[in-house]
Parts: C-alpha cells; structure tokens; sequence
C-alpha cells in the first residue's frame, strides 16, 4: 500500500446492490468502482489513488460509501 492516501469502504449491501453498483460506476471519474459480471461492486483497488475527492460516490450513497483519508 505504499503511496495510497485514501481507503474507500463501502457497506456489504451496496456491494451487492446491482443498481447501486452501476451508479457508483457511472459516477466515479477515476474508475474506483467496477461492476463485476453479476453486477456486483468492486473496488479498483489499483485507482484508489487517482481519487480526486469529489464526493459524488458519497451523494450516491449517503453513509454508505466512506472515503478514508490515510494522510493528516
């Protein structure tokens, strides 16, 4: 995990959301979240770091996805 300066958590059921999945897909500007083949969520881990803070996943689902600041 080095260099990483943020950690997305995303509550279970959002993961297995399939609409919820796609519109956090759809929002994400860095492809953060990817749909796996049965429309299930799934971070990208390897794009956390073009995170751009944005906050658009937040308003997608509200206390249901946090974005983790690393850094002070």
């Amino acid at each position: 995990m080095p260099g990483r300066f943020i950690d997305v958590e995303v509550d279970p059921a959002v993961t297995k959301d399939p609409a919820l999945a796609k519109k956090l897909e759809e929002v994400c500007a860095v492809d953060i979240f990817a749909r796996n083949e049965d429309g299930t969520l799934r971070l990208v881990e390897e794009n956390l770091d073009e995170c751009v803070l944005c906050d658009l996943c937040l308003e997608v689902a509200p206390g249901k996805v946090q974005v983790v600041k690393l850094y002070e």
